[in-house]
């Protein structure tokens, strides 16, 4: 393994105020810069909490995937229980002889935080709420989500329920990436079931109507957790995903919650430190056509930094040195390590620049003398000096 180090490009200096200097007021925070997959804050971000009606995004990313793989279609009906109907807390004012379909509850959950609707998906989707329950807990591990678990469908208070704000962040991101033909639900700011109840028609988060780009996703609420918001804003060619929580009324949620976002978007830029295509270093190869192959980076590495501050970025690259032959371009051979002060490190694959070719018989016979000459050389650089002291010759 080789390692050398390298200077990026004049961006930034050995600290990163603007990060060190925010301070949420929320009792647990993550936001991430989705576009650069960089984290901008941590704060008691991998702890277990009540997440409230912020788990309900597990019960839709486990709908959105009944209707990804075919499950299920937007028009499918499903069946109203006693259970749901009797549901507390926010509603979508399902009723027993109600055949509502997904797309509905699908609304009724983003809008109205219907915590009926949820009952609903979870009954339609794996007969019980137990059991769907327990399909998000090991589904949620599936996907990387290390410190939740469900008890329920809809984040009602339960000492069983709990999930990490990094894990809601993972969840967020993974709907906005992998589910955008349903993501425009969760911008919705108004909708209301069949005309029910207009008092609860109106989207509880309270960005979407700022002109700042949020257009998602969840808020929740209660004694024990506290106000929440797990949200998303674009500006320009950035995406940013955050979560926050234990916020203790929704005027202080909605104040923290902009906050974030005008600190996310003014406080850092975007910028270009390597383009794709340049290389980094140049690794040996064992028995190849040539007897060097140039590493690369696949694409633009692009990072997060300081608006107002620069200064030169180091990072170093390992890689493995000699390569055996064949090796394909595109192959990958080393990685490109920076570390930027206070934030998460980042790694960069780099790949061979060009294949190589298995040698043919003269650039084997010059590899094999090449080892033969090392060998030679390093044994006798081994090998013992001869003593410069002579034994007396015995008197005749």
């Amino acid at each position: 393994m080789k390692q050398i180090l390298t200077t990026l490009a004049v961006l930034l200096v050995a600290a990163l105020p603007a990060a060190a200097q925010f301070d949420t007021r929320a009792t647990a925070a993550w936001i991430y810069d989705q576009t650069t997959d960089t984290v901008l804050l941590e704060k008691n971000s991998d702890t277990p909490l009540p997440p409230a009606s912020m788990s309900k995004l597990m019960t839709l990313n486990m709908l959105f995937e009944a209707l990804q793989d075919g499950r299920v279609t937007l028009d499918t009906r499903f069946n109203v229980s006693s259970r749901a109907k009797n549901m507390g807390g926010s509603s979508m004012f399902l009723t027993e002889a109600d055949r509502p379909q997904v797309e509905e509850l699908i609304k009724g959950i983003v809008v109205q935080s219907g915590n009926d609707a949820c009952v609903v998906v979870a009954e339609g989707l794996a007969g019980t709420e137990e059991s769907f329950a327990r399909l998000m807990t090991e589904r949620a591990q599936a996907l990387g989500m290390e410190n939740s678990i469900f008890a329920n469908a809809s984040g009602w208070p339960n000492p069983n329920q709990r999930m990490s704000m990094e894990d809601l962040g993972i969840l967020a991101d993974r709907i906005i990436s992998e589910f955008p033909e349903y993501y425009g639900y969760f911008g919705m700011e108004e909708w209301g079931f069949d005309g029910r109840v207009p008092t609860n028609h109106r989207n509880r988060n309270p960005l979407l109507t700022l002109g700042i780009g949020a257009d998602g996703l969840k808020t929740g609420h209660t004694t024990e957790a506290g106000y929440g918001l797990v949200g998303s804003a674009v500006q320009g060619d950035r995406r940013i995903v955050f979560v926050i929580t234990g916020l203790d009324s929704e005027d202080a949620r909605a104040e923290e919650a902009e906050r974030v976002v005008n600190w996310a978007f003014r406080q850092f830029v975007q910028k270009t430190v390597v383009e794709g295509g340049s290389r980094m270093a140049t690794a040996d190869v064992w028995m190849g056509n040539t007897q060097h192959v140039g590493l690369v980076v696949p694409e633009d590495v692009e990072l997060l930094v300081p608006a107002l501050v620069q200064g030169d970025v180091e990072a170093h690259i390992t890689y493995e040195s000699p390569v055996h032959a064949p090796v394909e371009a595109g192959a990958r051979l080393g990685t490109l390590h920076i570390q930027l002060p206070d934030m998460e490190a980042r790694e960069v694959p780099l790949v061979a620049e060009a294949p190589v070719a298995r040698g043919g018989f003269v650039p084997r016979v010059r590899t094999a003398a090449m080892v033969l000459y090392e060998r030679i050389r390093e044994e006798t650089a081994s090998a013992p000096e001869p003593s410069a002291e002579l034994e007396a010759e015995p008197a005749s």
